[in-house]
């Protein structure tokens, strides 16, 4: 499966992976799957950090990357579709990273989230 980590999914999985379900601990521990992080999530980070609402063991622009290649979850970028498919998204849920994020998954991707906000989408959600 390929799996696409929600924000907090992401750093749940990086900094503390006991909050995480045991069945989302064990699809991201999965060898069969492949695990990615949203380029979108990466701006998030950093503007959270930047915001002083988010507290890493580093700089947002060096820690993640460096966490991410660790653990072995894979960068998606964010393509022109990507973003143009948002506007096509019902208005369910107004977060624009969240928004994104379900775009992306819509192209055979399995949503790894905790938010209940993604629960009226057409994706397929696997609840963390």
């Amino acid at each position: 499966m390929r799996l696409l980590l929600d924000t907090h999914v992401l750093l749940w999985a990086l900094l503390d992976p006991d909050r995480l379900t045991a069945r989302a601990a064990a699809a991201l521990q999965d060898p069969q799957n492949s695990l990615f992080a949203s380029a979108a999530s990466a701006w998030e980070v950093a503007i959270k950090q930047s915001l002083g609402k988010l507290t890493l063991p580093g700089p947002a622009d060096v820690w993640l990357p460096e966490a991410c290649l660790k653990t072995g979850i894979g960068w998606l970028p964010v393509s022109a579709a990507d973003a143009l498919a948002v506007g096509r998204l019902v208005w369910h849920h107004r977060d624009p990273f969240d928004r994104l994020l379900i775009a992306q998954a819509c192209d055979g991707m399995i949503l790894v989230t905790h938010d209940d906000a993604f629960a009226p989408y057409a994706v397929p959600v696997l609840w963390a």
